[in-house]
């Protein structure tokens, strides 16, 4: 900081003291207030929202952010789970931190703004519900349904449309393993996180013949803009959803989605309140606040993501022909992505192929 200018007239002086003496007091009365600590990605927590919560209850809240799931076992892993109340997190992180008892069992009489929800996130999903106790509050998800182009479909299609011959060369897909063998499971009406050995050679196979029938594999959400243009694309597994609905439609292009009638794979986030909280009510009030209509409406709007209070502009009665699978662990990530590495490279796969 630079030195203070020589020529302060005493008022000066005065002045600055007692601005000195009243930050003071405004720092020893802050101090004095509980403070709600929140971990959770960006733009789960505006200022605004924040500042509302803090005026209503009289406390402080802090908000760390994070950006990747590394990140947030980074923070949860200090002692006492790094002194967070409340955090934001996917059911498939949930369901680790409920399995390791490190989640407080919530009080719905606190958080009446459930009512509210959309009955799917009403009932108990794996991750944030468990032995007839609520552990979490569903916030925001994205499903990842199919995106086809309404000239070449006169009906929306299903899972099977996309190994389907007629459409050789025009599918995309999105460059995941794990997802990959999820999918090709519900094409099959098969359980998608828990794949028995038997099943892999035989899901490999699908996966194969589908990726002989790709224009290419994808990996950012961009990236089947330029892609769809160029090549007259038919078909594509959304892996981002409704955010790459949006991105084709603003470049003009005449698309729909769709649910299909085997489902969709969808992550969502929720809330809840870790057990070594020492204010288990104030953070349960946060959950309950984040539930508030116009916050809800508010995030959609800035952030593109859905909310649970209300179906999002894409998933109509009409597009919404499946039902949203939520994720959840797999049985064997590192077996899914050495399958997927041969797969994806042309290896002739023995037995397989």
């Amino acid at each position: 900081m630079a030195a203070l200018p020589r020529q302060w007239r005493r008022r000066n002086w005065l002045l600055a003291a007692t601005a000195a003496s009243a930050a003071l007091v405004g720092c020893q009365a802050r101090a004095r207030q509980s403070v709600l600590r929140v971990l959770a990605w960006p733009g789960y927590a505006d200022l605004d929202w924040i500042q509302a919560f803090e005026q209503r209850h009289g406390v402080r809240v802090e908000f760390t952010i994070i950006g990747s799931d590394d990140m947030l076992r980074a923070n949860l892993s200090r002692p006492a789970h790094g002194g967070f109340d409340v955090v934001a997190a996917n059911t498939v992180e949930l369901a680790a931190l409920l399995a390791q008892g490190r989640l407080l069992a919530l009080d719905p009489g606190l958080l009446p703004l459930r009512a509210g929800q959309l009955p799917r996130f009403q009932q108990p999903i794996a991750g944030t519900a468990a032995q007839g106790r609520l552990y979490a509050v569903p916030f925001t998800y994205s499903e990842m349904g199919l995106i086809y182009d309404r000239r070449q479909f006169e009906q929306p299609p299903s899972l099977g449309t996309l190994w389907d011959r007629r459409w050789q060369g025009r599918v995309l897909f999105f460059d995941g393993s794990a997802h990959a063998f999820s999918l090709a499971a519900q094409a099959r009406g098969w359980a998608p996180f828990a794949l028995q050995p038997a099943q892999f050679p035989v899901l490999a196979r699908d996966l194969v013949q589908l990726r002989r029938n790709l224009l290419v594999l994808y990996r950012l959400p961009e990236e089947p803009v330029e892609l769809w243009v160029r090549h007259s694309v038919a078909l594509m597994h959304a892996n981002y959803g409704q955010q790459q609905l949006k991105m084709l439609r603003d470049a003009g292009l005449d698309v729909g989605y769709v649910v299909p009638r085997e489902g969709a794979l969808a992550w969502l986030d929720a809330w809840a309140v870790l057990q070594s909280t020492q204010q288990p009510q104030l953070a349960q009030q946060w959950i309950n606040h984040m539930l508030d209509p116009a916050i809800c409406a508010e995030f959609s709007r800035r952030q593109g993501l859905a909310n649970t209070l209300q179906e999002p502009a894409g998933l109509d009665a009409a597009s919404l022909r499946g039902s949203i699978v939520w994720l959840e662990p797999v049985e064997d990530e590192e077996q899914r992505q050495r399958w997927w590495r041969r797969i994806v490279a042309g290896d002739r796969l023995q037995g397989v192929a």
